[in-house]
């Protein structure tokens, strides 16, 4: 068994101590690339004999494992090398060569700092330099190295040099002492390695197959066999979930996998990811481990207003390094499920911060659950996995698939808005004239394009603004890296991570973007780099692993959805079948009704509203209600109230444009089975107590009640949605019309259709969760019934009814007397 780890993952991790401190500023990714370009710069200034990117590769031997440390060199500058001398005689201390034998190991660093007012090198780029060095020599024999520390201002190309030398004897020493810290971990990883795969081959499926679920899981096995994509459309009910775990953790047993990343846009879909590794670990013996990554404002320790990460603000943050070997051990030896709960105890324990923790628990974890943006997003992505562009043997399961089109889109753009260039200037003018100057530079080139845009404008070229922009980045990176403290410097700190993020974005530019400036609502001036179609992107995140699933339960039209996410025609794409009996859905297409923005008035707010009655009177039950916008919503709502509503038989919920986590809980209680709550929630919801009552939830479409939660039963029996989810008319959208209408596609399908309809999908999916369940969907719009809507309806709907205002309840009251016999008595309310 082979153990790998690399230079600069050692010395990190072994030899890392202090505090976390964010007042230390920490190179960008634009910083890091600039750093790129300075190492060639120097390398190729070392003349022949230098040898730059030299591979080096260390090998110890354990009873059960190697150990293997391997890594890249800056350079190597070979000097007197032609006469290297014996093992044996560097044990001989009368050993006097004529002359010295003494190669240099070089290690470079590009920084922003000023070079004249450092006065060593930091500690473990240092280290790094003197594990090449002995790497170096235990292979060549020398009797000494030197190793140089080499500097560069990335601003001004100075280079400052820091010189050592080493003899055989002390590096070597060094090197071995270091191997040894890190032997513990090495060992467990070796066993833990062992009862894991032991423990893989001996799991079977944990339920019985479902129909279609075997083929299902045996396309997702085949899939990472073959290392490509899979995009799955799979039904409420197909239990896809287990279905891609499942064959992943055996693809892993069988050592083509040795990470699985579960990626997730919700919180709440993590709990799913992590329910179906317990059931393998208590049902099936199953040895593995698994870390579920928490955003750092949810996980932190600190009030909120005192929050800061560094060892004045935070005792967690103060001397953190030191104790957090000891704190990732314990939590290693004695637990697997790493889940918020468990890292938030053994933080405490230990009294670290649990951020930090969770991400330092993947390295030893074999199933990573977070968020999407820890893989896709270029200023978030854990480097310890992806930073050195290498492909591995991970797989991505992305969950939720639909909605890492719009994700993306955020991810990979940016914006300026012309006028905070001007507030900061005016707040430092007293303390920054360097950072002033260079902020007027901006402000007027900004205010050039300003003149050019009416309402909109698309530009084909903004490198006026970026000249003066790079300028700004450079000078304030500067005065970060020289001062953790000063006047402003937490507002220059946030503008200088707002332009890192613009300019890195810059570097990303292609035909997938366009570039436009508009004006927000309160008339500043904002230039955005618009990433329209992120394919190419996301792709090449994905190409980091051997194998991406990319699963939901509406992925229509697939085709859309796969080029936009980066597949391609050699990858895979597979619909599964619902399990479910579609004649258990009703579904009902109001034929007299619309959303058309030109068609909105208070006789069709009451058509709704009346609609709304119909389908509520046909059966009593809970029912929500998803509308295009908040407006809408509120008009539908008074028409309701005044015209319909019955306070002692029916609840009314409605989504605020904000709700805490607390409202969001309370809202969605109200639709427990039995519609029942205990009488501490009704007093604390303040609350009347009334038996068996209506509950109606008005919701907004790609809202927070519109996927995600999952309510069975009887907690939920009707879902009405009014309008296609279109999306509103604005700047954005008609941006990505025009891409791809100049790209020979529909644009109007592509910027509005397509996400309007997968709204719908979503709302109406609230409905059916369990093979119990019976069911309406009412689709409030006349458009429903157009060719080009019912093509992108699914497989079950295909059994629709259209209905009027006077059609409807007679149609949904023939539909439940089908079921009459399976179902429980309806509500009658007390009065």
């Amino acid at each position: 068994m082979e153990i790998r780890i690399s230079v600069r993952g050692l010395v990190e991790f072994i030899l890392r101590s202090g505090d976390i401190d964010n007042r230390i500023h920490q190179a960008s990714a634009d910083a890091m690339q600039e750093g790129g370009r300075i190492h060639r710069m120097i390398q190729k200034s070392m003349g022949p004999d230098y040898h730059a990117e030299e591979p080096l590769l260390y090998k110890k031997s354990y009873e059960k494992y190697d150990l293997i440390v391997e890594g890249r060199a800056d350079g190597i500058l070979d000097r007197y090398m032609d006469q290297p001398v014996s093992a044996l005689e560097m044990g001989q201390s009368s050993f006097l060569p004529t002359e010295r034998y003494a190669p240099m190991i070089d290690e470079i660093k590009g920084t922003y700092r000023e070079l004249a007012k450092m006065k060593e090198p930091v500690s473990v780029h240092l280290a790094q330099a003197k594990c090449y060095a002995a790497m170096y020599l235990l292979d060549r024999h020398y009797p000494e190295v030197d190793v140089r520390m080499t500097y560069c201002n990335m601003d001004t190309e100075e280079k400052k040099f820091f010189d050592f030398t080493f003899t055989y004897a002390e590096i070597t020493q060094w090197f071995f002492d270091l191997i040894e810290m890190y032997r513990k971990w090495a060992d467990f990883e070796c066993d833990w390695g062992y009862d894991r795969t032991m423990s893989i081959k001996a799991v079977n499926f944990p339920f019985t197959y479902r129909e279609g679920q075997k083929d299902l899981a045996a396309a997702v096995y085949r899939t990472i066999v073959h290392k490509k994509k899979l995009f799955l459309e799979a039904p409420t009910g197909t239990g896809k979930t287990i279905s891609t775990v499942f064959p992943t953790v055996k693809a892993m047993g069988e050592g083509k996998v040795s990470k699985i990343f579960y990626l997730t846009a919700k919180t709440i879909t993590r709990t799913v990811a992590e329910e179906a590794f317990n059931i393998m670990r208590s049902s099936q013996g199953l040895k593995f481990k698994t870390v579920t990554i928490t955003a750092r404002d949810k996980i932190c320790f600190i009030d909120e207003t005192t929050r800061n990460c560094n060892p004045v603000a935070c005792p967690y943050a103060k001397g953190h390094y030191d104790r957090i070997n000891d704190a990732i051990f314990d939590m290693l030896t004695h637990e697997d499920n790493f889940d918020r709960d468990t890292v938030t105890e053994y933080a405490k324990k230990h009294e670290v911060c649990p951020f930090e923790m969770s991400l330092d628990m993947s390295l030893w974890s074999d199933a990573i659950i977070c968020d999407y943006n820890y893989v896709f997003d270029p200023f978030v992505y854990l480097r310890r996995f992806f930073a050195d562009g290498i492909r591995h043997d991970y797989v991505f399961l992305v969950d939720e698939t639909h909605n890492l089109l719009e994700r993306g889109r955020e991810m990979y753009s940016a914006v300026l808005r012309k006028e905070s260039f001007l507030e900061l200037k005016n707040a430092i003018k007293d303390y920054h004239p360097r950072i002033v100057s260079a902020l007027t530079k901006c402000n007027s080139a900004l205010l050039e394009l300003k003149r050019e845009c009416d309402e909109m404008k698309v530009y084909g070229s903004i490198e006026r603004f970026i000249q003066p922009l790079d300028r700004l980045s450079a000078v304030m990176n500067e005065y970060l890296e020289d001062h953790s403290e000063g006047p402003f410097r937490d507002e220059i700190l946030q503008f200088y991570f707002d332009i890192s993020r613009f300019l890195t974005i810059y570097d990303l530019l292609d035909d997938h973007y366009t570039i436009y400036g508009e004006y927000a609502e309160d008339g500043s001036f904002l230039l955005r780099l618009a990433c329209i179609d992120p394919s190419r992107n996301l792709s090449a995140c994905m190409s980091r692993g051997v194998s991406s699933i990319l699963f939901s339960a509406t992925l229509l039209p697939i085709q859309y959805y796969k080029g936009l996410l980066g597949g391609d025609d050699k990858d895979f794409e597979i619909y599964a079948k619902s399990i479910f009996d579609p004649a258990r859905l009703g579904i009902f297409i109001g034929s007299d009704v619309t959303s058309r923005y030109s068609k909105r008035s208070d006789d069709m707010y009451y058509k709704v509203a009346n609609y709304i009655h119909s389908v509520v009177s046909a059966r009593s039950g809970n029912y929500l209600i998803f509308f295009p916008s908040h407006q809408f919503l509120e008009e539908v709502y008074i028409a309701y109230e005044d015209n319909f509503y019955d306070p002692d038989s029916t609840d009314l919920l409605v989504q605020k444009s904000y709700m805490t986590e607390e409202a969001r809980e309370d809202f969605l209680g109200r639709f427990s089975e039995g519609n029942s709550l205990d009488l501490s929630e009704i007093i604390h919801m303040d609350m009347e107590i009334v038996e068996d009552k209506n509950v109606l939830g008005f919701c907004v479409m790609g809202g927070i009640f519109s996927e995600g939660i999952d309510l069975k039963y009887d907690s939920l029996i009707g879902v009405i949605v009014v309008g296609t989810g279109i999306p509103m008319v604005c700047n954005e959208r008609e941006v990505i019309r025009n891409y791809f209408d100049q790209k020979g596609l529909d644009g109007f399908d592509y910027a509005y259709k397509y996400p309007g309809m997968n709204k719908v999908l979503q709302a109406a999916g609230r409905v059916i969760r369990t093979s119990e369940d019976v069911g309406v969907v009412a689709l409030l719009d006349d458009r429903f019934l157009q060719a080009t809507y019912k093509a992108l309806f699914p497989r079950e709907w295909r059994g629709y009814k259209m209905v009027s205002t006077t059609s409807v309840n007679n149609e949904i009251s023939r539909f439940w007397s089908g079921f009459e016999g399976d179902l429980g008595p309806q509500k009658t309310p007390k009065s």
